[in-house]
C-alpha cells in the first residue's frame, strides 16, 4: 500500500464515526462459512513474500519472478488471459522518487520499462452481465543495501486472497463475468491500476464494481475496514451482515476526510481502488490499519496469524458470492 498514517481508534477520536460488524468469536459462530483452503493460503503468502523474490519491486528479478509466478498459477486455476498478449498487460512510466535523492542534491527520476500487471477472466453464466474486478497488487519495495523488504502482508496477502477467489470461483461458476488483477507498481503511485482503467480492455461502464485486496493478513484486534460505504451507501448493509455471520471484525469507514482533520485517515486513494474511484467506478476496498511492520524489512510471512488471515479471505469471498448474487 501507498504510505500512509495508521491510527488508533481512540487517538482519533472518531470511534463514533465508524461502524463495527461485531462478530463473536469464531468458534462461537456457528454461522461462519469455511471456503478457503488455509494450508495453500499460507503457502502462496510464504511463497510471494520469500527471499527469492527480493521484495517484489516493479521492474527488478524478483518483481519479473512474482509476475510469471502469478501468471502460472492463473494458468493452472483456468483462468482466460484478459488481454490480446496473453495474461500480462505490459507497461512503462517515469517516477520521481522525493525521497531518494541523488548526487545533485534533487529528486531521483526513474525510468520504469518493465512493468506489466497480470489480467485473468472468468466468463460468467448470466448474458450481459458487467464485470466484477477482483485487484490486489503484487508489487512491493524490494531491497535496500542488504535488506529485504519481504511485503508478507502488503501485499503478498492480498495476492494470496485473490488467488483464494479464482479457485472458489472456478469450482462455483460466477453469474457475472469475473477479472481478477494483480497489479504493478500500486507502491510508486497506482501505475498498474491507472494503465487497465485508462485502456479500455473492459469498458469502465461494463464495471460493476472493484473489489480490491491490500494488506489483509494482520491485525492483533481481529478486525479489518471495509472502505467504500461512504461513497457507494448500497453497500452499507450488505457489509453489515456479512460481518454478523464472519469470523472477525468488519468495520467500514476510513473512506472521507473527517472535518477539522487533516485527511490522513481517508485511505480511498491510498490503494489501486483510487484509479477506479477517479474514474467513477464503484469500489470496495478491504485492508487493516498500519502496524508496526508496515514498509518495513520485518514485514515477513511468520508473523500472520493463519487463523484471522482465513477468516478474512473467507469474509471477502462470501462478499464476492454476495454482490454476484445481487448486482445486476
Amino acid at each position: 500500500m501507498l504510505g500512509r498514517v495508521g491510527f488508533a481508534l481512540a487517538a482519533l477520536g472518531v470511534a463514533g464515526l465508524l461502524t463495527a460488524a461485531q462478530a463473536p468469536a469464531p468458534s462461537a459462530n456457528a454461522s461462519v462459512v469455511h471456503r478457503v483452503d488455509r494450508t495453500q493460503l499460507m503457502a502462496d503468502v510464504r511463497e510471494l513474500s520469500s527471499d527469492q523474490y527480493q521484495g517484489r519491486r516493479t521492474g527488478t528479478p524478483g518483481g519479473l519472478k512474482a509476475r510469471a509466478w502469478i501468471r502460472d498459477a492463473f494458468a493452472a486455476i483456468g483462468l482466460k488471459p484478459a488481454g490480446p498478449g496473453g495474461f500480462a498487460e505490459p507497461f512503462a512510466f517515469t517516477y520521481q522518487e522525493d525521497h531518494a535523492q541523488g548526487s545533485s542534491g534533487r529528486p531521483v527520476t526513474t525510468e520504469y520499462k518493465d512493468a506489466a500487471n497480470v489480467l485473468g477472466f472468468m466468463p460468467g453464466t448470466k448474458a450481459g452481465a458487467r464485470y466484477i474486478v477482483v485487484s490486489a497488487h503484487y508489487d512491493h519495495l524490494g531491497v535496500e543495501g542488504d535488506r529485504v523488504y519481504h511485503g508478507a502482508d502488503d501485499n503478498a496477502s492480498g495476492v494470496a486472497a485473490l488467488l483464494a477467489a479464482t479457485r472458489w470461483f472456478a469450482a462455483h461458476p460466477p453469474r457475472h463475468p469475473m477479472l481478477f488483477a494483480a497489479f504493478d507498481a500500486e507502491e510508486l503511485g497506482l501505475k498498474g491500476a491507472k494503465t487497465f482503467v485508462a485502456s479500455g480492455l473492459v469498458p469502465l461502464e461494463r464495471v460493476a464494481i472493484d473489489v480490491n485486496l491490500d494488506m489483509v493478513s494482520r491485525n492483533d484486534r481481529n478486525e479489518i475496514f471495509a472502505v467504500g460505504t461512504y461513497q457507494e451507501a448500497w453497500l452499507k448493509p450488505i457489509l453489515l451482515d456479512i460481518g454478523r455471520r464472519s469470523g472477525i471484525t468488519l468495520r467500514l469507514g476510513h473512506d472521507h476526510q473527517v472535518r477539522g482533520r487533516d485527511g490522513a485517515d481517508d485511505w480511498t486513494e491510498l490503494s489501486d481502488q483510487g484509479a477506479f474511484r477517479d474514474a467513477h467506478v464503484p469500489f470496495l476496498y478491504f485492508g487493516v490499519e498500519d502496524h508496526a511492520d508496515y514498509h518495513q524489512p520485518t514485514d515477513t510471512a511468520d508473523k500472520i496469524d493463519p487463523r484471522f488471515f482465513g477468516d478474512v479471505a473467507d469474509m471477502i469471498i462470501d462478499t464476492l458470492v454476495t454482490l454476484d448474487a445481487r448486482l445486476r
